[in-house]
C-alpha cells in the first residue's frame, strides 16, 4: 500500500484516483486554490463529480487547498500532478514548502514549456524549479496515453505508459497503479513520452479539420461521408512529423508509435476539444472567432500549445520538414484561415 496525494481535482486528476484506490492505496485528492467550490460540491453530493458525472469511491479522501500543508505533513510517498501546464509554477510553490527528496512525483500534466528561451518538457521544468529550491535528484515519472477521464472514472479498459529514465522506477509505479481495467506499460524514454503526449494535441486539431479540408468544391453531404480518405492521409503525415519532432528534441522515434503518440493521437482526433477546434478551422472559421463564439470559455490544449511555442518552433525548426505543424501554428498565431499546401 502506498500513500498517494493527487493535486488537482479536475477531470483527469479526479479520475486517476479511481485506479489508484484499487490496490488498497491510501489516496487523498486535494483541490487547487481555484477549486474550493468544486471540493465543497463533491463533499455535499457524496463524492459525485460534476465534470465526470459519476461518483468517486467513498474511500477517497477529499481536501480543500487550505489543508495542503496538513496533507503534505503526512509525507505521501507519491505526489501526482493533476494541474494544467500553466499551474506548474504554482504546484512547485506549494509542494516545496514541505517536500522530501525520497518522494516520487508522477506527472499527468501534458504540455511543453518555453523556459529561459528554450523548449523544455514539464518534467524538466519541475526539476529546474525544485533544484533552485535546493531539492536535488528528483524522482519524476510521466504517465501519458489515450485516456479520456470520464471513461477512466467509469473503469473503461484503458492502456497508458509510465516513463522514468530508471526503468525499475517505472515498473514499480506500474504495479502501484495498474488494475484489471487500467494497464500501465513502462518506458525509460521520459523525454519522448512527454514530447509525444504534448505535440499530438496540435496534430489532433489538424486531423479534426480533415472533413473541411477534404475537397474545396464537393457538397457537404459528400465530404461528411468520404472525408476519411483525407483524414487517413493527415494521420500518416502527422505521425511522420511527430517522429521528426520527438527525435529532434532528444526522444526515441519508437515512442511515437506507442500509446503516448499514435494511441493518444487516435483518441484526440476522434473527438474532444482539440478535434472540435480543428473542425471549425477546417470549415474556414478564424481562431479568434471560434474562441469568442463556438468554443467560448473552453481551453483547447493544442491551441494553447501553439500560442506558447509558435515563435520558438518557427525559429528552431524547418517549415519544409514540418509543413503541417506550421500550417496549424500560422492559423492560430496569425489568426488566418487554415490552408494546407497539398
Amino acid at each position: 500500500m502506498k500513500k498517494i496525494l493527487v493535486i488537482g481535482a479536475g477531470a483527469m486528476g479526479s479520475a486517476f484516483c479511481v485506479p489508484s484506490l484499487e490496490n488498497k492505496n491510501d489516496v487523498t485528492l486535494i483541490g487547487t486554490h481555484l477549486e474550493n467550490q468544486l471540493i465543497e460540491e463533491l463533499k455535499k453530493k457524496d463524492n459525485f463529480h460534476p465534470i465526470l458525472q459519476t461518483k468517486l469511491p467513498k474511500e477517497l479522501k477529499i481536501k480543500k487547498f487550505s489543508e495542503m500543508n496538513e496533507v503534505l505533513n503526512n509525507k505521501p510517498e507519491i505526489i501526482v500532478v493533476g494541474v494544467s501546464s500553466l499551474g506548474i509554477d504554482w504546484f512547485i510553490e506549494q509542494i516545496s514548502k514541505n517536500f522530501h527528496n525520497d518522494q516520487k512525483i508522477v506527472l499527468l500534466t501534458k504540455g511543453l514549456s518555453i523556459f529561459e528561451n528554450k523548449l523544455i518538457t514539464i518534467s524538466e521544468k519541475i526539476k529546474i524549479l525544485l533544484d533552485r529550491k535546493n531539492f536535488k535528484n528528483i524522482n519524476i515519472s510521466a504517465l501519458k496515453g489515450p485516456c479520456l477521464a470520464i471513461g477512466l472514472a467509469n473503469k473503461i479498459r484503458t492502456g497508458v505508459v509510465i516513463a522514468n529514465p530508471k526503468i525499475e522506477e517505472a515498473e514499480e509505479l506500474s504495479k502501484v497503479f495498474s488494475t484489471d481495467y487500467y494497464k500501465a506499460e513502462i518506458s525509460d524514454d521520459l523525454n519522448g513520452v512527454e514530447l509525444s503526449g504534448a505535440i499530438k494535441n496540435i496534430y489532433s486539431m489538424l486531423i479534426g479539420a480533415s472533413e473541411g479540408l477534404s475537397a474545396p468544391n464537393a457538397p457537404e453531404e459528400i465530404k461528411s461521408k468520404y472525408y476519411l480518405n483525407t483524414a487517413s492521409s493527415l494521420v500518416h503525415r502527422s505521425i511522420s512529423e511527430m517522429v521528426s519532432f520527438v527525435s529532434h528534441y532528444g526522444g526515441k522515434s519508437d515512442t511515437v508509435y506507442g500509446l503516448a503518440g499514435l494511441g493518444d493521437l487516435y483518441v484526440s482526433a476522434l473527438g474532444g476539444r482539440n478535434s472540435k477546434m480543428g473542425k471549425y478551422l477546417g470549415q474556414g472559421f478564424l481562431y479568434k472567432d471560434i474562441i469568442n463564439d463556438q468554443m467560448e470559455g473552453i481551453t483547447v490544449e493544442g491551441a494553447e500549445l501553439a500560442l506558447e511555442l509558435g515563435n520558438e518552433l518557427r525559429n528552431e525548426l524547418s517549415g519544409k520538414k514540418f509543413p503541417l505543424m506550421f500550417n496549424i501554428i500560422d492559423a492560430i498565431c496569425n489568426n488566418q484561415k487554415l490552408k494546407i499546401n497539398w
